[in-house]
């Protein structure tokens, strides 16, 4: 159901049996919103936005933008598949815009859109692929979340260990509703801990896909009487949930691993060489940095083509499927803002020719303590994190200086 312009959407709202209209947003932290309007609203909306409570949503609350308004993109209409078929429920993502109809200058989906145009008139485009892991919890006859997951089942263990199978299996066919592809979906490590990977698509797209996926689990979850957690440590002295970004450059339908590696090496080089100044968009919460060093999560800047606990790894080097897969993110950041990061910053990787220092392949036992010495470190607390990207050139350039101080105030505001 991708791809709609603005006139198929509203030929599908009045040929399939439309009640609701959802328009979806997120605030500055990633928490996903929405309002309900009816579906005669839909072109209106479409025209000149519809109205909402700036100042009470994370990151809008500007007094010289009082008044902000939710502008649909047509092509992200999805049906919710849970909702029933005979009064259809639809949803859609949007953007932010002010009285006069420009667009909000905090509005992280905008920041990411000019940022993939921004790499476009550079030579090349970004497609992402996600991995995400997520807990299932059971709750107490209250309904109220418990820490006792449903299972204790361990790496690709099959049921009855596993019995969450059930619950993945309505979860991506869900997905696959809503356009949203899985790839592969197993038990993780931890028990209750579940893993889901999604096919690759454009940095806007894989962004919403990410809404979804998480609005997704957490409504089949609940419907299923236990409830999901992202957050990046949820059980103490157990795997922790990562969020694997994997990141392939193209020009046209061309992967550039095979046609220009330099530039993808470059692109890498621009994150790796700006990753502790944009680790506070990838690792939101406090418990993010109790990852780090553990269960293969990594702790140094390092890279390599087969070592799994690497900042970043590189196990294919040719062909379509070529890619890098940064392993530091968890999936409570707001991808908007994390995704425009990462190609901001690989972009002037890019522009400035960066090289790769050489990559880490020995095994971490036979890593001395000498050596992890030469090794510059992810910031270890979420204060830390804050700090390296106050003192940020990068992020304190004009480009980026009014959302990363927003995003940064945000935060501070509402530390986790």
């Amino acid at each position: 159901m991708a791809g709609y312009t603005e006139e198929e959407a509203l030929e599908y709202v009045e040929e399939n049996d439309v009640r609701f209209v959802r328009l979806a947003f997120s605030d500055m932290l990633g928490n996903h919103k929405n309002i309900s309007i009816q579906p005669d609203m839909l072109a209106k909306a479409f025209d000149s936005g519809i109205a909402f409570d700036a100042f009470r949503i994370l990151g809008y609350d500007d007094p010289k933008y009082r008044d902000l308004y939710l502008v649909p993109d047509p092509a992200t209409l999805s049906v919710l598949p849970w909702r029933p078929q005979t009064g259809r429920v639809i949803r859609f993502y949007c953007d932010v815009v002010t009285q006069d109809g420009k667009p909000y200058p905090y509005d992280p989906r905008k920041f990411l859109a000019d940022t993939i145009k921004e790499c476009r008139e550079a030579g090349f485009s970004v497609r992402l692929g996600l991995r995400s892991e997520f807990y299932l919890f059971k709750n107490d006859e209250d309904g109220i979340p418990t820490l006792e997951p449903m299972d204790h089942g361990s790496y690709f263990d099959v049921a009855p260990l596993d019995r969450g199978e059930n619950i993945r299996r309505e979860i991506c066919l869900s997905l696959s509703d809503m356009d949203v592809a899985p790839l592969s979906s197993h038990h993780e490590a931890g028990p209750g801990q579940n893993e889901i990977e999604f096919r690759d698509a454009g940095a806007l797209q894989s962004a919403d896909h990410f809404m979804t996926y998480k609005n997704v689990v957490t409504t089949i979850a609940a419907r299923n009487g236990l409830t999901a957690s992202f957050e990046p440590k949820p059980i103490e002295g157990k795997p922790g949930n990562g969020f694997h970004i994997k990141m392939a450059l193209f020009r046209e339908a061309q992967n550039l691993f095979d046609t220009d590696p330099e530039m993808v090496f470059s692109f890498m080089a621009g994150i790796f060489n700006r990753i502790r100044e944009i680790t506070v968009f990838l690792n939101t919460r406090k418990e993010s940095y109790l990852r780090f060093g553990e269960n293969e999560a990594p702790k140094y800047l390092t890279w390599s083509h087969q070592n799994e606990s690497r900042l970043f790894r590189v196990p294919v080097v040719h062909g379509k499927y070529a890619a890098c897969i940064l392993r530091s993110p968890d999936s409570m950041l707001n991808p908007y803002m994390a995704f425009a990061m990462l190609l901001q910053a690989g972009l002037l990787g890019v522009k400035n020719k960066e090289k790769l220092p050489e990559p880490l392949e020995k095994p971490g036992y036979l890593i001395t303590d000498d050596e992890r010495k030469k090794y510059l470190k992810l910031p270890l607390s979420l204060a830390e994190a804050i700090d390296v990207a106050r003192e940020s050139d990068f992020l304190y350039d004009d480009k980026r200086r009014q959302i990363t101080e927003r995003f940064l105030n945000t935060l501070k505001e509402n530390e986790l």
